[in-house]
């Protein structure tokens, strides 16, 4: 596998992580399925949801993959009165990721980031590696370092 740009990063902050890779079927991109083909719990297993808010722009918010956001907690946590998620035409040119295969790491710029706080309840978390088929296996503390990431309440 070619190291992708969330890679890159992780290795220059010298934290320890691995990859985990898996076979992606196209029709069935569901967070739950990378859970089962990755042999994780799949509340470990987190997604990687970009939204706008009407005061801060756009925001990175990283949750459980078996939970929905909640969209009013993640207004609260962003400080803003309203939020919603982008439209996937524009997350590719956004963040650089397309849907499925999007880090929270390694975006083409650094957006205020929310992590779900359940993370915390975990050893290790996964998160994309920023590619289809692969997901990074890391810490969550040094994942929140990595992005400048809060933990908060978002499910």
């Amino acid at each position: 596998m070619s190291k992708t740009n969330a890679i890159r990063i992780i290795e220059s902050h010298k934290i320890l992580f691995n990859t985990v890779s898996y076979e992606v079927d196209e029709n069935d991109l569901s967070g739950e399925t990378v859970a089962k083909k990755i042999n994780a719990d799949p509340e470990s297993v987190f997604k990687t949801l970009v939204c706008i808010g009407d005061k801060s722009g756009h925001i990175v918010f990283c949750i459980p993959v078996t939970q929905e956001l909640n969209l009013k907690k993640a207004a609260t946590a962003s400080g803003n009165k309203k939020v919603e998620m982008i439209k996937l035409k524009d997350l590719l040119p956004l963040t650089g990721y397309i849907r499925g295969g999007c880090s929270p790491v390694g975006m083409k710029k650094l957006f205020p980031t929310y992590i779900d706080e359940t993370a915390q309840l975990f050893q290790d978390i996964y998160v994309s590696a920023g590619v289809r088929g692969t997901q990074i296996k890391i810490n969550p503390e040094d994942l929140k370092n990595i992005v400048n990431g809060i933990f908060t309440d978002l499910t």
